[in-house]
């Protein structure tokens, strides 16, 4: 569990450390300025960071060899948890959604953690099978590895952390080396039976997506039809363009000319609208290189690791991070439909955030690893 003579602590990724705690500060204080200038939120999520930073610290001097041998284990638990939300008097409903279990001190969202379960149970079940990738029976295991906690998330409904956990599925299941004789067929089925998808979804009679999910799509191919569904994405597009090249932070305006508290939920899915205003232009494109920063590391790591544990759990996580990041953004700037998916590290929510930074923790052992230790990963 604890074998410090695997690690070389000279590689320890100090610049990702402080990558991650400056972008959370930087959203703390954004979080503040969103609730108006209370402290409420800021308190709880600067308390997220402490308990975050502690989760990385564990994880990162954790063996994740150990780790990967109770992966069972660990996907059990994730789907214990969600199917706690489902338990009367556990799970709350919360925007006509019920995502959260009241642990009467704090509320969990288990789908946030269900993300980093699927990256440690698929790296480590796609290294334990290696030989067997391309047979039909491994790559079967590996979609109900998938598709128990997926069908959960959707019953919530979570369409967007789905979403989530599908593009990690896809991007880890071409990392751990799936043949092109099978990836290119199903590309020449998947493509075209995706546009037959959004065709339908687009019609009145669809029954996949529920109303509300339907009518985002809709608005924004036709938003002077659907005023109602793009006012929040409006009014965020209006309060960035407010923020101009420096934003109010910098400008020659008051910060109590800040409108972003009328924007619903600014703390969390549309913290990048509360960025874009105080910050500005010049502030936005600071954080998505950042951010942008962050995703590349764990790539790196990934090239640098010294095993395909190591490769597919650093591979997962950049995946993870690069897909929330371009959606919230394109959610922000209404370049994709609404839906709710966190700013990693910025957004507020205790849940995302120490989830988050057991991900860098991830990371941040396959990078302590020295030499690979041997082929002994089960």
């Amino acid at each position: 569990m604890f074998n410090f003579k695997l690690y070389n602590f000279k590689k320890l990724n100090i610049s990702l450390i402080i990558l991650v705690t400056l972008l959370t500060v930087i959203g703390a204080f954004m979080i503040k300025i969103s609730d108006n200038g209370a402290s409420r939120l800021f308190n709880k999520q600067i308390f997220g960071l402490a308990l975050g930073l502690f989760a990385m610290a564990f994880v990162a001097i954790v063996d994740y060899h150990f780790i990967a041998r109770f992966s069972v284990p660990i996907w059990l638990a994730g789907v214990a948890l969600l199917l706690l939300v489902k338990v009367p008097g556990i799970g709350v409903e919360l925007y006509e959604a019920r995502r959260w279990i009241d642990l009467k001190v704090v509320q969990i969202q288990p789908s946030e953690l269900a993300k980093v379960v699927i990256i440690i149970v698929l790296s480590a079940y796609f290294t334990r099978f290696n030989e067997k990738i391309n047979k039909p029976l491994t790559i079967l295991f590996s979609f109900f590895i998938v598709a128990v906690p997926l069908a959960l998330i959707l019953d919530q409904p979570d369409l967007s952390s789905s979403l989530v956990i599908v593009f990690v599925y896809l991007i880890v299941l071409y990392s751990a080396g799936i043949s092109y004789k099978i990836v290119l067929p199903v590309l020449a089925v998947g493509v075209p039976g995706s546009v037959a998808l959004i065709w339908y979804i687009l019609q009145p009679y669809q029954t996949i997506l529920r109303d509300y999910q339907q009518g985002r799509i809709l608005g924004l191919l036709h938003p002077d039809d659907y005023p109602d569904i793009m006012l929040q994405q409006n009014l965020s597009v209006s309060e960035i363009s407010d923020g101009k090249l420096y934003g109010i932070l910098m400008g020659d305006r008051s910060m109590d000319t800040l409108r972003s508290p009328s924007l619903p939920i600014g703390e969390s899915d549309f913290i990048f609208t509360v960025i874009g205003e105080t910050l500005g232009f010049i502030g936005t494109s600071v954080i998505v290189l950042l951010l942008g920063a962050v995703i590349l590391k764990c790539f790196f790591a990934a090239r640098k690791a010294k095993d395909r544990l190591g490769y597919l759990i650093c591979v997962g996580v950049g995946s993870l991070f690069m897909f929330q990041v371009f959606v919230n953004i394109g959610v922000a700037t209404r370049i994709l439909p609404n839906t709710g998916l966190p700013l990693p590290f910025l957004s507020y929510g205790l849940t995302s955030l120490v989830s988050y930074m057991i991900s860098i923790g991830l990371v941040l052992n396959v990078g302590l690893q020295g030499k690979n230790p041997s082929s002994r990963m089960m």
